[in-house]
């Protein structure tokens, strides 16, 4: 019996014909005598038509070109960070200044969350027609309209109004700033690109709680407002910053601008060979599935193309391959938020206020902390992802998660119990709060983004990834509109035994449904989701149960 793979979700490639057909053309076969043989660092490049013999497994380098348009459009992910941050502690005094109720309070915190769904689901589209670049500027606009009418609100719905503003804003930066970079990136180094927007956002969430602790001292009818006026200005920095970046080399070749697409790939590639390899590979996979879509269309790329078709593509008539991609990337977008990984940042002083701290001084101290055991683990996962791959880090995440959230419902039922509230029960609930929050870090926080954004292939990869975020921050927003309602009928620590139990179907679902993209460039990830790679899955399943 030929020896396998012991973990049979890597799907490894063999090496790609220079001449074969993209990964989603309807003649596309994986090579029958291929037997998962472990891919070579440069084939990640484009190098594929070169004998192995001839290629050196180098440690791949951090493209300083890359790396620059990689930072410039994660830091829109900061606005929505800070929103999260600020809102924990801006929610306390807005709730006596206005005085509003805990529904009220709901609809604040989860207007914004709800909101950004019509921006992620626009955005694909948007950014289809415009650009990458130029919806990233859009994205930063909105938000900024949205945080000036949110600091100057006068009243409770002039304040919902800035929400929703500002939550399109959101919607739209959450989608395009993940899709852009891995559009950009080498395949070596996208892991850790691609999870640049997140370390962005829990380095938004850090300054939120850094202002909320700064702020709090002034008067009540002023700091939640400069709390969340504060916001216009890196949304101006974003929205300039971003001029300065270039578009992405995937949809330039798209609309049929090749010698603009070169540019980029010269720039964000080590070698003019391999960039040229790169534009090849990217052209045939565009020109195949336009040629697919749109067989009248010849076999030309055309400016004319503006996402359309894709949809109903997506939603009506997906083959397989497109369902389980669906599946794979609708589902981590799910899990990401129904974690109640947002609810708990967001309503972290009321579970520190349930736990026994009172002073509001206190309560904003202990959500820094948080923030910098989010940011520091985020940081960790960030520099690993394209070492140990993906699944590896969301496993350990969502277990991890888990069990802090099962040990946080302990710790919140025991001082429910009890009347004089020992120190130990609530050190155990403000260090499980904090580790549920490293652990989302590790795994599910950055992860999310860069799944969405790699596996789609590229003619559906803007459209495709708005749908995931979009039941992204619906979830969200659901979760936020309700945690502290479900909370007060089955108490903190009932809701955290609730989200403990979807962490672990959670971690099942990842284990099953998620193959490993590490190495692999956007074009080769299709290949994993393709019929014959599940088939030849299943028959080595069965042989080792047969061993």
């Amino acid at each position: 019996m030929e020896p396998s793979n012991k973990d049979h979700h890597y799907h490894l490639l063999a090496a790609a014909d220079s001449e074969s057909e993209s990964p989603f053309s309807a003649d596309t076969q994986l090579k029958s005598d291929s037997k998962r043989q472990p891919t070579w660092p440069v084939l990640a490049t484009g190098a594929s038509d070169h004998p192995p013999e001839k290629l050196k497994a180098t440690q791949p380098s951090l493209n300083k070109y890359a790396l620059a348009g990689a930072l410039l459009a994660s830091t829109n992910s900061v606005l929505l960070g800070y929103d999260i941050g600020v809102m924990s502690g801006a929610a306390l005094f807005i709730r006596e200044d206005l005085n509003i109720s805990t529904t009220q309070v709901e609809i604040l915190v989860g207007s914004l969350n709800v909101c950004s769904l019509i921006g992620s689901l626009a955005s694909g589209k948007t950014s289809d027609w415009i650009g990458r670049r130029y919806t990233i500027v859009l994205a930063a606009a909105t938000f900024l309209i949205g945080a000036l009418l949110m600091g100057l609100a006068p009243s409770f719905p002039f304040l919902i109004a800035g929400r929703v503003v500002a939550g399109i804003g959101v919607g739209y930066s959450l989608m395009i700033a993940p899709v852009y970079v891995a559009e950009l990136s080498p395949a070596l180094t996208r892991g850790f690109l691609s999870s640049l927007p997140e370390v962005f956002i829990n380095g938004g969430i850090l300054l939120g709680y850094i202002s909320n602790y700064a702020l709090s001292g002034m008067p009540q009818n002023i700091n939640w407002r400069l709390m969340l006026g504060l916001a216009a200005f890196p949304a101006i920095a974003v929205a300039l910053a971003v001029l300065a970046m270039p578009e992405s080399p995937r949809w330039l070749v798209m609309k049929g601008r090749l010698d603009e697409a070169k540019q980029v790939l010269m720039r964000t590639s080590e070698t003019k060979e391999e960039a040229e390899l790169r534009l090849k590979e990217i052209a045939k996979a565009a020109s195949s599935l336009l040629i697919t879509s749109t067989p009248a269309a010849g076999t030309s790329l055309s400016s004319n193309w503006h996402g359309q078709g894709v949809w109903r593509e997506l939603l009506l008539r997906p083959t397989r391959p497109i369902r389980r991609i669906l599946i794979a990337a609708i589902g981590v977008n799910f899990f990401m938020q129904a974690s109640g990984n947002d609810a708990v940042v967001y309503y972290s002083p009321e579970v520190f206020r349930e736990a026994g701290i009172h002073n509001k001084k206190h309560l904003v101290g202990v959500t820094i902390l948080m923030g910098i055991a989010k940011t520091s683990f985020v940081l960790v996962s960030a520099l690993f992802l394209d070492r140990f791959g993906r699944r590896p880090l969301l496993l350990l995440g969502s277990i991890g998660m888990a069990i802090s959230l099962a040990c946080l419902g302990f710790g919140s039922k025991f001082l429910e119990f009890s009347g004089d509230k020992p120190d130990w029960a609530i050190g155990l609930c403000v260090v499980a709060v904090c580790s549920a929050a490293s652990f989302f870090s590790i795994g599910l926080g950055p992860i999310t983004w860069v799944y969405s954004s790699e596996i789609f292939p590229m003619r559906l990869r803007a459209q495709g990834s708005s749908l995931a975020i979009g039941v992204n921050r619906l979830v969200s927003g659901l979760v936020a509109m309700t945690f502290l309602s479900i909370s007060r009928e089955i108490t903190f620590g009932g809701m955290f035994f609730a989200l403990a139990g979807i962490m672990v179907v959670g971690t099942v679902f990842f284990y099953f449904f998620l193959p490993e993209t590490k190495g692999k460039s956007l074009e080769e990830i299709g290949v994993l989701f393709e019929d014959q790679v599940h088939e030849e899955e299943d028959e080595e399943n069965h042989k080792m149960l047969l061993c």
